[in-house]
């Protein structure tokens, strides 16, 4: 099997073993921490001696271990290193351990990182580790942190998550709502920051976004039945379907009426219009389905000049009677200008100079209104704005680089 099988083979494992671990001993902790080591001994055995006829039972031996001696090792756990002490793992890993038998706990594992008393940068690191396998380094590189800190990170979210006394279980019918929308937040979250980088040397981030694709398309397997998931991974699948259609040689970005929509995947296009098409017709409508109607009617039309504004900002006043979200305001107002003109569009832009003023993203949509506006000064000095305000180094250079042409207009 391939390196990259491998690597994909313990993602998915990653999460049942913590599982196993965590519901045998009770220690979300430390059997997090004996997990990453069993996946590293895993990633550099395995290419070079094969692989175990029985992958996770093969994990859960070597992360028993792994737990046994970092509870031994633990001074202020000696009450728990006794009881562990005295459970002798088992000798090998045979194929029908009973260990390996045990329930698949993914579901459960997202639920408990995504706990809602944790800040979302912590859920997404806690989730990307446990859930997506992800290992500490690996994280603090794609958040352009240093592993300590990210290290910290993670450790402070699971002391909280140990705090809350919360039990490893699905939480109940009362709670699930609540926690479900924690978890989808969290996916939504990972997969944005994957997508549209806020800050570093690159437009997009590849990694995580499959890694949230990756997550949602599990959480969807699990609960086939809730269109908000579905919703939610139609959204990622069709905006993804853009990626590589989003920068040019230089990495540089490519605004989406620019895009050439033959390099935009067909299939992952295919797979999010039926998803969101079979969710919308079930009647309950939330929020993430109707960005991926957005997302949907973008990826369906031909050409940028026969997208279906209308319909977009029908969508977008839709999704704002549901949230107060700024940014959805943001989004209706360019879909407003784009269905009525840039005078519609920039007159409901002044609702939001308050709130968003701050924000590059608010001087971007601006300065493209003014320039649709015939407003070049004005679009000149919001453009630069927003290139000072981004902390993504390809998305300031094309904001300043739009200026200077039209700066250099006669």
């Amino acid at each position: 099997m391939s390196t990259p099988a491998i690597d994909d083979l313990l993602r998915e494992l990653a999460p049942q073993v913590v599982g196993v671990l965590t519901r045998r001993t009770g220690d979300f902790d430390t059997a997090e921490d004996a997990v990453q080591e069993a996946l590293l001994d895993a990633a550099a055995q395995w290419p070079e001696q094969g692989l175990p006829d029985n992958p996770r039972g093969w994990l859960i031996q070597v992360a028993v271990r792994r737990m046994t001696e970092l509870m031994r090792n633990e001074q202020a756990r000696r009450r728990r290193e006794e009881r562990v002490a005295a459970e002798q793992p088992p000798a090998a890993p045979p194929a029908d351990d009973a260990l390996a038998a045990e329930q698949d706990d993914t579901l459960v594992m997202l639920f408990l990182c995504c706990h809602p008393a944790l800040t979302p940068a912590s859920a997404i690191a806690l989730t990307l580790r446990s859930v997506g396998g992800l290992t500490t380094a690996e994280i603090a590189k794609a958040f352009l942190v240093p592993e300590a800190t990210m290290a910290q990170r993670i450790s402070r979210a699971k002391q909280r998550i140990k705090a809350s006394g919360v039990p490893f279980r699905m939480p109940a019918p009362q709670d699930r709502a609540q926690r479900l929308s924690s978890v989808l937040h969290v996916l939504y979250l990972t997969f944005n920051e994957g997508y549209a980088s806020s800050a570093g040397p690159d437009l997009h981030r590849a990694d995580l976004a499959r890694e949230a694709i990756r997550l949602t398309r599990m959480l969807h397997a699990l609960l086939p039945g809730d269109c908000e998931v579905a919703g939610l991974l139609a959204l990622m699948l069709l905006t993804d379907a853009r990626r590589e259609a989003r920068t040019g040689p230089r990495g540089v970005p490519i605004p989406l009426a620019e895009q050439d929509r033959s390099r935009w995947d067909a299939a992952a296009i295919a797979e999010g219009v039926a998803l969101v098409t079979t969710t919308l017709a079930k009647g309950a409508v939330g929020p993430y389905q109707l960005q991926a109607a957005v997302a949907a009617l973008h990826d369906e039309a031909p050409t940028a000049e026969q997208t279906d504004w209308p319909q977009i900002l029908a969508l977008y006043g839709l999704l704002q009677r549901m949230s107060d979200n700024p940014m959805v305001a943001l989004n209706r107002a360019v879909a407003a200008a784009m269905a009525h003109g840039p005078a519609t569009g920039l007159d409901q832009l002044k609702e939001l100079d308050d709130r968003l003023h701050g924000h590059h993203r608010y001087h971007t949509a601006r300065a493209h209104l003014r320039e649709m506006a015939g407003d070049v000064a004005g679009a000149i000095e919001d453009y630069r704005t927003a290139a000072g305000r981004t902390t993504n180094i390809p998305e300031r250079d094309y904001l300043t680089s739009r200026a200077a042409q039209l700066a250099a207009r006669p």
